[in-house]
C-alpha cells in the first residue's frame, strides 16, 4: 500500500516535528544535545560549509527571538482554512451539513486570534526596578534563593522569576518562552495562553470531526463497503478498511492529509493543555516542574542509602480555587500581597 505508507511517513514526520519543538521549548540543554548528535551523524555526509550554514540558521531560529514560528503558525492556519473553505466546506454543504455547524470553525478562529494576539503583545510580567524588591512570593530556599541578582538585568530576582535569554529580561512567575507566540509566558499573560491553547485545541478538533463526518457520509452514501475490487491476482475481493482508506486518499488527497495533520495537532495540543491545567491546579510553572524533577533526581542519587529521599515540593499551593484565581487575577505590585 504505497499511499498508506506515504501517509504514515507524513504523519510520523509531523508528529515528530511538533513533539521536538514542544519538548524543546525552554529546554536549551536538551535541544543543544540533539543538535550536537545530529551534527555528528551528518558530519560524514554533508560538506563542512553546508553544515556550518545549517547550524547558523538553526541557532538563529531557535536561540534568538524571531518571528519564524509565529509566521509558520499563521501559514499553517491559512493552509488549513484555505483547504476547509475551498473544498471541504462545499462538499459538506452538498452532504446537507448545517450552516451553523460549518460556521463554528470560523467563530473559533476569531476567538483564538484574540487570545493569540494578547499572548503576543501582552507584557508577561517583566521584572523592573520598582518591582524587584517587592515580595509577591516567598523564597523556597531550594529553587529560589533570596538575594540572587540577575547578571544580565542587574536586578534582584524575585521568587518564581527567571531570566529569559531570548527576550533578555526577567519575568515574574516565569513559565516558558513560547516560540509560537514569540513571547514569554508569565504571570500576566498565562490566562491568555491557556485560553489560546483551549480554543486552538477546539478548533483543530472541530475541523477534524467535520472531515471525518464528511468522509464517513461519503462512504455510507456511496455504499463503498458493499462493493468489491479486482486485486493484483486478478480475482475480485470485498472492499475492506485498507482499500477504503486508499480510495479516499486517492479521491480526496488534500482532505485526508489535512485530517491526518489535524489529528496529530489535536492530540499534541490536548496533551500539552492537560499538562498546563494540572500545573494550574497545583500552582506550579513548567519551569518549576522541570527544575523540581532535576532536583529530585539529584537528591535521590545522593540519598540512595535512605529509604525515602527528600523531595522538593511546591510552597505556593493556595487550594484549587485559589490557584485558579491566581492565574486569572495574577498577583501584582498593586495588590501588595505576600504568599
Amino acid at each position: 500500500m504505497d499511499f498508506l505508507t506515504l501517509f504514515i511517513i507524513y504523519t510520523v514526520f509531523v508528529l515528530g516535528s511538533f513533539i521536538l519543538v514542544m519538548n524543546c521549548s525552554g529546554r536549551e540543554q536538551f535541544l543543544q544535545s540533539c543538535v550536537n548528535n545530529l551534527s555528528k551523524i551528518t558530519a560524514c555526509v554533508l560538506p563542512v560549509k553546508l553544515r556550518c550554514t545549517a547550524c547558523r540558521m538553526f541557532n538563529k531560529v531557535l536561540y534568538t527571538r524571531n518571528p519564524f514560528f509565529l509566521v509558520l503558525h499563521i501559514v499553517l492556519e491559512v493552509v488549513v482554512y484555505g483547504e476547509y473553505t475551498g473544498e471541504l466546506y462545499g462538499y459538506c454543504l452538498e452532504m446537507e451539513f448545517t450552516v451553523l455547524s460549518l460556521s463554528i470553525p470560523y467563530v473559533l478562529l476569531m476567538v483564538k486570534m484574540i487570545f493569540f494576539v494578547m499572548c503576543c503583545v501582552k507584557d508577561p510580567g517583566t521584572v523592573t526596578k520598582s518591582s524587584q524588591g517587592f515580595p509577591l512570593y516567598s523564597y523556597d530556599g531550594v529553587i529560589y534563593q533570596e538575594g540572587i541578582k540577575c547578571a544580565t538585568c542587574n536586578l534582584i530576582k524575585p521568587a518564581r522569576s527567571k531570566h529569559c535569554r531570548l527576550c533578555n529580561r526577567c519575568i515574574h512567575r516565569f513559565d516558558h518562552h513560547c516560540v509560537w507566540v514569540n513571547n514569554c509566558i508569565g504571570a500576566v499573560n498565562m490566562r491568555y495562553f491557556l485560553l489560546y491553547m483551549l480554543t486552538l485545541c477546539a478548533m483543530a478538533g472541530d475541523l477534524a470531526m467535520l472531515a471525518v463526518a464528511f468522509l464517513q457520509q461519503l462512504v455510507l452514501k456511496s455504499n463503498l463497503m458493499q462493493g468489491s475490487y479486482i486485486g493484483e491476482d486478478g480475482e475480485p475481493h470485498p472492499v475492506d478498511i485498507s482499500f477504503t482508506i486508499q480510495h479516499l486518499f486517492l479521491t480526496f488527497p488534500r482532505i485526508v492529509f489535512m485530517l491526518g495533520f489535524l489529528i496529530v495537532v489535536f492530540l499534541l495540543l490536548a496533551g500539552y493543555l492537560c499538562f498546563h491545567l494540572y500545573l494550574v491546579l497545583v500552582n506550579e510553572t513548567s519551569n518549576e516542574w522541570f527544575k523540581k524533577r532535576q532536583w529530585n533526581v539529584i537528591q535521590s542519587k545522593h540519598l540512595k542509602h535512605k529509604r525515602k529521599s527528600a523531595k522538593c515540593k511546591s510552597n505556593y499551593h493556595r487550594g484549587v480555587l485559589g490557584n485558579i484565581k491566581e492565574i486569572f487575577k495574577p498577583l501584582t505590585d498593586v495588590e501588595k500581597k505576600h504568599v
